[in-house]
């Protein structure tokens, strides 16, 4: 017997493709960040390994990949800085300024 979750349409989601309404439900399953125990580890057409971690709504599974930006784009979230944007839009989720992290690090 097929369980239901077999069905989901499932997707790869980059950085650059993260919309606030994925990047919400990441917050909302990972609120203290994820670990090595949340990530999934899978081969693309490629042949190559890429390393994700997985939110899911009724109808799709998203593998958001892992990266320094996810991270810290999630350490910072504010709904409301994406509430002039629509939930689906991949531009108004912008890269973190990782240089001044890292400088004020060293303060």
């Amino acid at each position: 017997m097929m369980n239901k979750k077999d069905n989901l349409k499932r997707v790869i989601v980059d950085f650059k493709k993260l919309t606030p309404e994925i990047l919400a439900m990441l917050v909302e399953k990972y609120p203290y960040g994820y670990d090595d125990d949340h990530i999934i580890s899978f081969k693309n057409i490629n042949n190559e390994i890429v390393e994700a971690v997985e939110v899911t709504t009724h109808d799709t599974k998203y593998l958001v990949k892992v990266s320094t930006k996810l991270e810290v784009t999630m350490e910072n979230y504010d709904e409301d800085d994406y509430e002039d944007f629509d939930n689906d839009d991949p531009n108004a989720v912008q890269d973190p300024d990782l240089e001044s992290d890292k400088m004020s690090d060293d303060d």
